[in-house]
């Protein structure tokens, strides 16, 4: 899956600075994951570091897209491989 930020965002700009694949951005009101460059750092980290970083947790799972650690890394391989 692709992660998203919640609406409990403080906008406090962890996430953005730690995202290795540049997914994260401020939006209008909070900051943004563009679902086609997450990969929930598959390729980078063993886990997330925006959730790692975030100090209230508003980082989670989108169910709206679900891709497993193959998917993920694939992702990660056509962006910089």
């Amino acid at each position: 899956m692709a992660l998203i930020i919640e609406d409990a965002c403080i906008n406090c700009d962890m996430c953005d600075l730690e995202c290795p694949n540049e997914a994260i951005a401020l939006g209008s009101m909070i900051y943004e994951i563009d679902v086609d460059k997450c990969t929930e750092c598959v390729g980078h980290y063993d886990k997330p570091t925006c959730i790692s970083v975030c100090p209230i947790n508003c980082i989670k799972k989108d169910p709206k897209h679900n891709e497993n650690e193959q998917t993920l890394l694939a992702k990660f391989i056509a962006m910089h491989g």
